[in-house]
């Protein structure tokens, strides 16, 4: 971005995340029901992680170019509409004549998800008169990496039947309509952990600032604020920990695969089955790495 240094040091962070009566992240494949893999642990998608991130940085005044259909606070009904209406990218945006690299540094620096989790902007630039188009693809790789989150433990999925008070239809030959009857599901409870990372060089690509890095640790602490609904009801979802590692390189000595694992999270022996965080032991290994700095949300 203009006059900001971007990103000089790598950034690893896990997130810890309790799930009461709740369902944190549906499956429309499978009737909505609770993610969770083969061996019965419960899963949130990296997918679902980045849309809960964009609508906090949203909150907090940034502007976001993947924006639900709900919360869009410019106007535009779809991403390509929201490119065009820039008119600085509409500038360089000419078919296959496209400055590819102009595009993305326009792109990075208009909206605050481009530069971090990137975009592909692939849009047709043709017009509603024209038989031939000339197409844009640009490609956009961010720096903050997301992996799906799963549960310490395997989740216990409780399925209710409900009943609509309302018909949602009319029907002409019955006294009443046929969409009366409803399933919802919840885990009852669920530990789930968040790994990410924050990349130095796909920084410098992008104008990823360390201000950005720390509004991104911000939307981690408040992740689930704004985010209720019938499937998530207040204080169902609750972000326990945050633990950030802040290295002095852009290159660490450390991987982050090493970093990730001194979190070292185990069920209690007196608890045979978790209702609660309090049932966990979440130590951090001590090992004195060199050049790497621990901060830890809430302190």
């Amino acid at each position: 971005m203009k006059g900001k240094e971007s990103l000089q040091k790598k950034i690893d962070f896990v997130v810890i995340v309790s799930v009461t009566n709740a369902n944190p992240n549906g499956d429309p494949l499978n009737g909505n029901r609770p993610r969770e893999n083969f061996d019965g642990f419960g899963e949130i998608s990296d997918v679902c992680i980045k849309r809960k991130l964009r609508n906090r940085l949203q909150d907090m005044g940034e502007r976001i170019f993947v924006q639900s259909a709900d919360r869009c606070d410019d106007g535009f009904d779809c991403l390509k509409a929201r490119a065009k209406g820039n008119k600085d990218l509409e500038k360089v945006a000419k078919g296959k004549a496209t400055d590819s690299n102009e595009f993305a540094r326009i792109a990075c620096e208009s909206w605050i998800d481009v530069r971090s989790f990137g975009q592909v902007f692939a849009f047709d630039n043709k017009k509603d008169d024209d038989k031939k188009g000339n197409g844009v693809s640009v490609g956009v790789r961010g720096p903050v990496s997301i992996h799906p989150a799963f549960s310490v433990s395997p989740v216990d999925i409780v399925s209710t039947q409900i009943t609509k008070s309302v018909n949602g239809t009319q029907s002409a030959s019955q006294g009443k309509g046929k969409d009366t009857m409803g399933m919802k599901h919840r885990v009852t409870f669920g530990l789930y952990v968040i790994r990410g990372s924050i990349n130095c060089q796909l920084a410098e690509k992008t104008g990823f600032t360390y201000e950005d890095a720390c509004k991104i640790r911000e939307a981690l602490c408040t992740l689930f604020e704004n985010d209720t609904s019938s499937a998530r009801p207040e204080g169902s979802m609750e972000v326990c920990r945050v633990y950030w590692w802040e290295h002095d390189s852009k290159t660490p000595r450390y991987s982050t695969a090493q970093i990730h694992r001194l979190v070292n999270i185990k069920l209690k022996d007196s608890a045979r089955t978790p209702r609660s965080v309090d049932d966990y032991d979440i130590e951090i290994v001590e090992e004195k790495l060199e050049g790497v700095s621990l901060s830890v949300y809430p302190s």
